[in-house]
């Protein structure tokens, strides 16, 4: 399950249980939207309530973050999960945005910010 809102050029997304295919098609479909409007979006993922995610959501991310590498400012991860930190780090390779993991929602959000 997903919960998405968007302010301004600022996506926040917390995923809770399975992240399933469907729950990323509506993520992009908010990343989609925010570049029109807004242009390069910054984006907040927390993952830290996030139990497992589908393969199918996997490929997706990493064809999603290739077709639109140059639509994000700044991401910012939440999580604690070793293997998140690792999917970031390979994300990077990927997308011309700045990224940080954190393991604190404060800290994510000041950062977030600017």
């Amino acid at each position: 399950m997903i919960n998405i809102s968007v302010e301004n050029n600022t996506i926040r997304a917390a995923v809770m249980g399975e992240f399933s295919l469907a729950d990323y098609r509506e993520f992009e479909e908010s990343i989609l939207y925010g570049v029109k409007f807004q242009g390069k979006v910054n984006l907040l993922l927390d993952l830290r309530d996030m139990l497992k995610f589908t393969v199918d959501v996997a490929w997706e991310e990493i064809n999603f973050s290739r077709a639109h590498a140059s639509d994000f400012a700044r991401v910012a991860i939440v999580t604690s999960s070793q293997w998140m930190i690792w999917s970031a780090w390979v994300t990077r390779m990927f997308v011309e945005a700045e990224i940080q993991v954190f393991d604190d929602p404060a800290a994510a959000e000041v950062w977030i910010a600017g």
